[in-house]
């Protein structure tokens, strides 16, 4: 009789759960109304065969609507992350009567990414068991909610079938930080064979920028498909991070950096030997260091990239007040970063839109995190050393998928008009001045071939916008100009 009943139960859920609970009327509610109308029994069965007939955890319906699951023997459990500034105590989850099945129903962007980890009575920080996908930060791996339309950029996998670069190193001794600490120069493929001189990227948090960031992988790919040109990097290493990059030795970094190691590389290294031709770019307190140089020393760097960054009094005086730099600058943010640097980074985007700063700013649905920095790497050094030809920014040519067409200023609707050459999901999403989401265009999938959506400019002021299309390749976005 028991048997026969746990038949029964998997045939009843198999039924409800194929599983796509985006795609059936019935849902995770659904499923559980019909766990708690069992006798306590009967159960732990049910429990196990959705497990079984589940391919995907956390469990996402209607693409916005999160489903976490725990299964195990626990007191309390909670669900710490990005989305919650990793509280301990913070995302209780729920526990089924009669099971060792605990649940959390979140709301989050369809194209968010999410880094968490489940922690048991309070002391026990686990990954989620059931969720395959891991992000490798700082302190370990973290599990990773990929939202339905969140794309992972390609350029961070390693590729066997394209060139690479190489690397050297060597060991540096500071006189004037009286610290030593190994630097690491990455050169583009066929930069031995070649007598060009080429852009120079100055990286902090060096040996991150190449472990976790994958900086290395995301340099081969763009130069590969003709996206940058083949550039040099220098990765940095801090010895004391936050006196160095926001504190009593930021001075004397900045010595080293403009005394010492660039002198270095530009007199070992085909470098390009003026402002435009170097980078320095940073997260976090990273990013309020290489704003520091570049802010001080705008005749050593020309281009300032700053993700997720800290923004120090100095910084903030001098970019608010003193003379207008001639400075490329990127930024980006997350929208569940730490949030006393959200207001921090929107003020200092405003300041460089009412300066007329030469800037880009995106901020996207992630965290604080180097998942979310090294995903958006690529747009940081297609800003400051992208490849254009004319009115039309082919960034996908080599075997990507999407053309972009340069609109005009249009009246009385909107359009955006776009090329795929492979069938694929896209979205299309509208951006303002300051990279605020104003409004989903389009989500869907689309065929091979020329595309134009339309839109009704009701409700949008005039002024500067951006469109993003989000394909299977990436994200690549343009320019918008409404005028009424």
């Amino acid at each position: 009789m028991k048997n026969k009943m746990k038949d029964v139960v998997c045939l009843t859920i198999v039924f409800l759960f194929s599983f796509r609970p985006n795609v059936l009327p019935q849902g995770f509610d659904h499923f559980l109304n019909y766990v708690n109308s069992l006798p306590d029994s009967n159960r732990a069965s049910v429990v196990d065969s959705f497990l079984l007939v589940t391919r995907l955890f956390p469990v996402i319906e209607n693409d916005t609507v999160v489903h976490f699951i725990y299964c195990g023997s626990a007191g309390k459990v909670n669900v710490p992350g990005d989305m919650n500034g990793w509280q301990p105590k913070a995302s209780p989850m729920t526990h089924v009567g009669g099971t060792n099945m605990w649940y959390l129903t979140q709301s989050y962007p369809r194209d968010a990414r999410l880094e968490y980890k489940y922690i048991i009575n309070d002391t026990n920080w686990i990954l989620d068991p059931l969720n395959p996908h891991q992000a490798i930060e700082g302190l370990g791996p973290n599990s990773e909610l990929r939202m339905p339309g969140y794309v992972s950029p390609p350029e961070i996998e390693y590729y066997s079938d394209i060139p690479h670069g190489s690397v050297v190193d060597t060991m540096w001794h500071s006189t004037n930080l009286s610290n030593s600490r190994k630097i690491v120069i990455y050169l583009p493929h066929g930069y031995g064979t070649s007598s060009d001189s080429f852009p120079a990227v100055y990286f902090q948090d060096g040996a991150e920028a190449i472990s976790l960031e994958k900086a290395e992988n995301v340099m081969d790919y763009l130069a590969f498909h003709k996206i940058i040109p083949p550039v040099i990097a220098v990765f940095v290493p801090f010895v004391n991070r936050a006196p160095e990059y926001a504190g009593k030795d930021v001075e004397a970094y900045m010595k080293f950096f403009v005394e010492e190691l660039v002198p270095f590389v530009d007199s070992n290294y085909r470098t390009v030997r003026k402002p435009q031709g170097r980078a320095v770019i940073g997260a976090s307190f990273g990013g309020n260091i290489s704003l520091r140089l570049g802010s001080t020393y705008p005749d050593i760097f020309g281009n300032v990239g700053a993700q997720s960054s800290y923004v120090d009094s100095v910084n903030s005086l001098r970019f608010r007040s003193g003379s207008k730099l001639g400075l490329k600058i990127y930024l980006d943010l997350g929208t569940y970063d730490i949030p006393y640097l959200i207001p921090m980074v929107h003020d200092f985007v405003r300041v460089m839109e009412a300066r007329g700063y030469d800037y880009e700013f995106h901020e996207y649905h992630e965290g604080h995190s180097w998942g979310s920095w090294r995903a958006h790497l690529g747009n940081e050094l297609k800003f400051f050393h992208g490849i254009k030809t004319g009115m039309i920014e082919n960034y996908l040519d080599s075997g990507r998928t999407c053309t972009l067409e340069q609109p005009g200023p249009f009246k009385p609707s909107g359009k955006v008009v776009f090329s795929l050459t492979k069938a694929q999901k896209v979205s299309v999403t509208l951006f303002n001045a300051n990279g605020k989401e104003v409004r989903s265009l389009f989500s869907g999938s689309l065929s091979a071939g020329d595309h134009v959506i339309q839109f009704s400019k009701e409700e949008l002021q005039r002024g500067v916008y951006f469109y993003r299309v989000q394909t299977e390749d990436g994200n690549f976005t343009k320019k918008l100009i409404i005028v009424k």
